[in-house]
């Protein structure tokens, strides 16, 4: 069995584990009404589910330095509301957790406020099967570090499970494969998510899975492979 030391499984959060179920988009899309500010079409509020929260923003047309604490602090508000508890946890995602945690300890690197993300776990009983919940800070309106907001994550994931020789990221969209790059680990780029199969591969994914179901044999397989032995799609 590998342990801490030597292996790891670090996956994405919104999009991978669990559909936000249009409440990211739809909260985002309240709260720039409520400020008067125009919203996007449906496709361009898709693409800020994966980034953090305030890039994605600070990207929409009408919102400023000025106003945007207000849009995230009256999107926050409509999330812990209602938004959360109407998230749900994609079907086969509760069985490939326990098969891959009766193994590998479990890691979450999420761009997602790091005690938002613990939370949301938390609702959605699935907080027991990881080591630890890394995530971006608490305070949405801080500088985003150097490096992006997921290679911070990751970079705090990989620490807590004391930096194993091998590991795996899982995710949905390009930015976590960039994390990933970043860290020197292989990624498999999950189908079922917000990102595209073109986004994916464009982004490098070294392998792409279609169900989880079929998640814990492909994260064994490039764990095997070793951390920088990575197999072609």
């Amino acid at each position: 069995m590998s342990t801490a030391a030597d292996a790891a499984i670090l996956l994405d959060l919104d999009g991978t584990l669990v559909d936000p179920a249009g409440s990211i988009t739809g909260g985002i899309a309240a709260s720039l009404r409520l400020h008067g500010l125009p919203v996007p079409a449906p496709e361009r509020l898709n693409a800020l589910v994966g980034p953090p929260l305030r890039e994605g923003l600070r990207s929409l047309e009408g919102v400023t330095e000025d106003n945007l604490p207000a849009v995230i602090r009256d999107y926050r508000a409509g999330y812990l509301s209602h938004g959360m508890a109407a998230s749900t946890v994609y079907p086969g995602i509760r069985d490939a957790l326990a098969d891959l945690a009766s193994e590998y300890p479990l890691v979450v690197a999420t761009s997602k406020p790091q005690a938002l993300a613990r939370r949301l776990l938390r609702t959605q009983g699935l907080e027991d099967h990881f080591t630890a919940i890394c995530g971006a800070d608490d305070d949405e309106t801080a500088p985003v570090p150097p490096h992006g907001t997921k290679v911070a994550a990751m970079a705090e994931a990989l620490a807590a499970v004391g930096h194993p020789e091998r590991a795996v990221m899982v995710g949905d969209r390009h930015f976590d494969l960039d994390g990933a790059a970043h860290h020197g680990i292989p990624a498999i780029g999950v189908l079922w998510g917000f990102g595209t199969r073109a986004e994916l591969t464009g982004a490098g994914a070294t392998a792409l899975c279609e169900d989880p179901a079929g998640l814990p044999e492909m994260c064994r397989d490039l764990v095997r492979c070793g951390r920088r032995d990575r197999p072609a799609l």
